[in-house]
């Protein structure tokens, strides 16, 4: 047994966040989904024209579901949603870490408009162990970006060379170094709470 499934046997969640226009069938997250049933995804009631307080009430509606240890995995604009939940009920929740992965800059000039809603940021640390996995030319986020992201939420940094926004376009299907991440911050998480997660 993994370190994934050693957490969700333990009645731990893992919950999946997709970004602007959900994750197709392809990406990695639902790959993840297939592999690992139990993993949950946090919806939203429209994918294509993201509002950022309705965002977050559905981040905030399905974490409270259940009062567990929880880690999240996002993607894209659910990384951007999650600061502004984590600024509201970061410290109420079981929330012990984030996988963010390839986090949209939604204060870069050229943002779609449908990211407006979304700056600025919250500029305050994420109250959980967090990783944020960027790549050297996303598209979405400069890797400057990514690093001053990780700074402001004291986030551990990975950057990965020309992986673009690190979905199915950049060529990331299932994505397999990406289950390492979530099993290294899933140690990561136990240690950090003296294996009391477990």
């Amino acid at each position: 047994m993994n370190s994934i499934e050693q957490w969700l046997a333990a009645g731990n969640r893992i919950l999946i966040a997709p970004g602007w226009n959900n994750s197709g069938d392809a990406h990695w997250q639902s790959l993840w989904q297939q592999q690992y049933p139990q993993f949950e995804r946090i919806e939203q009631d429209d994918w294509q024209h993201p509002h950022a307080g309705f965002w977050v009430r559905n981040f905030e509606q399905k974490i409270a579901e259940r009062d567990v240890p929880t880690i999240i995995v996002a993607h894209s604009l659910a990384c951007a949603t999650l600061a502004h939940w984590s600024a509201l009920y970061g410290r109420e929740r079981c929330v012990q870490g984030v996988l963010l992965v390839a986090p949209a800059d939604v204060m870069r000039p050229e943002a779609p408009d449908a990211f407006r809603g979304f700056a600025p940021l919250p500029h305050i640390p994420l109250p959980f162990l967090s990783w944020v996995v960027a790549s050297s030319n996303d598209p979405s986020c400069t890797e400057e970006r990514a690093s001053q992201l990780a700074t402001t939420w004291r986030s551990k940094l990975t950057v990965l060379p020309d992986a673009g926004h690190i979905n199915v376009e950049s060529g990331h299907g299932e994505w397999p170094e990406g289950l390492d991440y979530l099993r290294r911050l899933i140690a990561l998480t136990n240690d950090f709470n003296g294996g009391s997660a477990q």
